[in-house]
């Protein structure tokens, strides 16, 4: 199994990029605002048990995916100084069922960032979508950086299109061809 986790800043472009590498590989799709919404349809924002939760139920996903083996592109707003336990939990949990994580880290220029975020589609899926937001959340939290301890794939997403980002993702970790294994069954209320 492999997991391919696309990191960024807000608006870099992770979820369209990884829409198309889904298409291209035929990789399962599990965006990171999927948890959000999830946690948060019942705990308020920001709350310890929210982000508790949040992990719990990302890493329990990702655990399952990676002993059928199902290969999974995973979304990630990447913040150097809180995340780094998580994205090790992340490694560790795949790695114990047999799978492998492959790094992308997108980034682009401030200016474009702002010209992103103001997008329809980003205030429908409740994320970041004002100019003065962005800027507040990516001067208070290290969202542009890479992860330190794990080699990424760099992708400037500035001028380069989500297709063609998404084919060198592909063809860097080899996911082209890339045998699919089919997912086992799995008996209701189970998690194993």
């Amino acid at each position: 199994m492999k997991l391919v986790f696309i990191y960024g800043p807000p608006a870099v472009g992770k979820l369209t990029v990884a829409t198309e590498l889904a298409n291209l590989t035929g990789f399962k799709l599990f965006d990171n605002h999927v948890s959000i919404d999830f946690v948060k349809s019942v705990f308020e924002f920001g709350t310890r048990r929210y982000w508790k939760l949040i992990e719990k139920y990302r890493l329990l996903m990702l655990r399952v995916a990676a002993k059928h083996r199902i290969n999974t592109i995973f979304t990630f707003v990447y913040d150097n100084a809180t995340d780094n336990p998580f994205v090790t939990k992340t490694i560790q949990t795949v790695g114990k069922e047999g799978g492998t994580v492959c790094f992308v880290r997108l980034f682009c220029d401030e200016e474009e960032l702002a010209r992103r975020v103001n997008g329809k589609g980003r205030r429908k899926a409740g994320k970041i979508s004002t100019k003065r937001l962005l800027a507040s959340v990516l001067k208070r939290h290290g969202l542009g950086s890479e992860v330190p301890f794990q080699t990424s794939l760099r992708i400037d997403t500035t001028r380069t299109p989500a297709k063609k980002s998404a084919e060198m993702i592909a063809r860097h970790y080899e996911l082209l061809g890339y045998a699919r294994a089919a997912p086992a069954d799995i008996v209701p209320g189970s998690f194993s």
